[in-house]
């Protein structure tokens, strides 16, 4: 489902994994660690242009819509085009990302980075850091699946 959506643009695919995603955040997160703002995995604008969307943040603008908290899509970037992780493997994927996000905007302390698939951990790790270095002091990651990495 996720593949289809990612892909191939099928977002309708989606829907059913964000609904049963927005439902469980909103049962079972806790108050005091709500995140201030929902920062999605930035995607090169070159690749956003040849896919027609970031499924990032389509699952940002869903859950922040459902669970009323801002979402910051201008809050990150990415400064220059790098590989697709896909088909890398773990070490590649590690460095392939060094340097890549630019923070654009003051960040609140909590926030949660948005993702669709979480490997290994290579994006939300150098997008983390960023965030960190920009200020950020909680950091959650929120991914529609983890794979083996």
């Amino acid at each position: 489902m996720i593949g289809r959506y990612k892909y191939h643009g099928q977002r309708k695919f989606a829907r059913p994994l964000l609904a049963d995603f927005s439902d469980y955040l909103e049962r079972d997160l806790i108050v005091s660690e709500r995140p201030e703002l929902l920062i999605p995995a930035p995607m090169h604008w070159r690749r956003r242009w040849q896919r027609g969307f970031n499924q990032s943040q389509d699952i940002a603008e869903y859950l922040g819509g459902h669970l009323k908290i801002p979402v910051g899509s201008q809050t990150v970037r990415r400064g220059r085009q790098v590989r697709a992780q896909r088909g890398l493997n773990r070490a590649t994927r590690l460095t392939n990302l060094n340097e890549v996000f630019e923070v654009c905007r003051p960040i609140p302390a909590r926030i949660a980075i948005v993702d669709d698939v979480v490997t290994t951990g290579a994006t939300t790790r150098a997008l983390a850091g960023a965030l960190t270095d920009a200020g950020a002091r909680d950091i959650q990651i929120w991914a529609l699946a983890r794979t083996p990495g």
